[in-house]
């Protein structure tokens, strides 16, 4: 279940992420609320896999999911660019998260 919950709040990293770069410094109320809202949803869920998940892989999975959904997203939109290296590199992003789970679990 804490897994799940780091998933979900990793996800949540990348909706206040994009939401904080369309609130042009807080200036457009829209964003700013999802911002707000994401940042609380992304921290508490975070918060609760760290009760029981170590603290340095239970962040790494967190910032890892949420960089690349959030690179994704750019690129998917057309706001980021897309290029082989980034894909490549998102691409190890993701075997690393998934190789901190792994080896979390083997403990």
């Amino acid at each position: 279940m804490n897994w799940i919950v780091l998933i979900v709040s990793g996800c949540m990293e990348a909706v206040w992420a994009t939401a904080l770069s369309r609130a042009e410094g807080f200036t457009k109320l829209g964003p700013t609320v999802v911002f707000v809202v994401g940042l609380f949803l992304s921290m508490a869920g975070l918060a609760y896999a760290m009760r029981s998940l170590p603290a340095g892989t239970a962040y790494a999975v967190w910032v890892g999911i949420g960089a690349t959904l959030t690179v994704c997203y750019g690129m998917f939109t057309g706001t980021e660019p897309f290029s082989i290296a980034k894909a490549i590199f998102i691409g190890g992003l993701i075997v690393c998260i998934i190789g901190l789970k792994l080896v979390s679990d083997s403990h």
